[in-house]
């Protein structure tokens, strides 16, 4: 990082942002707006590798002090791109999804508890009310791949979903972007099915336990999406990659888009991920920028990566690409 910037990361941990004290425990990683009676107050998980010989997941104060960590092992480290993924468990400790390498859960003092190796993986993996674990993979995967697998505790495959089933066909068999499909996202659902978001054909894909396609969701208005989130009103709250790239809640119903927030600027392209907190606002990553911004798009909380990047493939590969907001205990 350059001197300058260092010193005037230093500065800024010194003044007051929205009438509230600043704090840096990294600087090149720090809040510039917190408004405290608009924020939803807990803590944020987020994957972190800007540095990539200090690459870590962790926890933020809302005021930016980092108030936990877990830094990797010096062998995983490289294993960040794309889609290093980290979320809580209800038990607290952190799954982490290493891409081209496998997922991890670790216990809050960083001992590894559980562990799934495959090459196959990235992007995004959960932990299912059953115990079992589902991912995808999407890095370079091919036809005849599969894009989603379930698995149990022992590791063994109970669950699989091959985007060609369904999309072998000339309108989709020929793309080809940093993978077939791209697949970058995947929840199971409360009606059994599960929702799937393969990136580079535009649309999401609800499938059923049986792996038939039942629906085809948001092809009039979805481009190269990622992070879809069923809320409980049955709308899906999804990233947007087109130009401008924004967040979209679009009703299930209809497929109107009924909300929609536009990222500022281009630097802080691509975003990746959007979660609705529970008093309406909306958790916002983008590649330099995460936001909380209300219904009304007032933005009510921000953290920033330092603006040293000499491009956005820079900060595409160095950014954030994921974070959950942890409610205060």
């Amino acid at each position: 990082m350059p001197k300058i910037i260092t010193a005037l990361m230093a500065m800024l941990c010194t003044i007051l942002t929205c009438g509230q004290p600043a704090f840096c425990s990294n600087p090149e990683i720090y809040v510039d707006i917190y408004v405290p009676d608009r924020a939803y107050n807990g803590t944020t998980l987020l994957p972190d590798h800007y540095d990539p010989q200090n690459t870590r997941v962790i926890e933020l104060d809302m005021r930016g002090e980092i108030v936990w960590e877990y830094v990797l092992p010096a062998d995983l480290r490289r294993y960040t791109n794309p889609g290093f993924d980290a979320e809580l468990l209800p038990n607290d400790d952190v799954l982490i999804l290493l891409p081209k390498k496998g997922i991890y859960e670790i216990n809050r003092k960083g001992e590894v508890i559980w562990s799934h190796w495959d090459e196959k993986v990235s992007h995004d993996a959960d932990r299912l009310p059953n115990g079992n674990t589902i991912y995808v993979f999407g890095d370079s995967d091919r036809i005849g791949d599969a894009q989603v697998k379930e698995v149990d505790p022992e590791g063994r495959l109970v669950w699989s979903w091959r985007a060609d089933s369904y999309f072998n066909t000339p309108e989709y068999k020929d793309i080809y972007d940093k993978g077939w499909t791209h697949t970058n996202a995947v929840t199971r659902l409360a009606n059994g099915n599960t929702l799937i978001s393969p990136k580079n054909f535009n649309c999401l894909v609800e499938v059923d336990p049986h792996g038939k396609v039942v629906d085809i969701i948001g092809k009039d208005c979805l481009k190269f999406q990622h992070d879809p989130e069923v809320l409980p009103n049955g709308n899906i709250l999804v990233a947007n990659l087109g130009k401008p790239q924004e967040v979209l809640e679009i009703e299930r119903a209809s497929g109107n888009i009924i909300w929609r927030f536009e990222m500022p600027n281009r630097t802080s392209w691509p975003i990746r991920d959007a979660n609705r907190l529970p008093n309406g606002n909306t958790l916002i990553t983008g590649s330099t920028v995460i936001l909380e911004v209300t219904p009304d798009h007032e933005v009510v909380w921000r953290v920033r990566m330092n603006d040293s990047f000499t491009d956005l493939n820079e900060a595409r590969a160095k950014g954030f690409y994921k974070a959950q907001r942890i409610a205060a205990k």
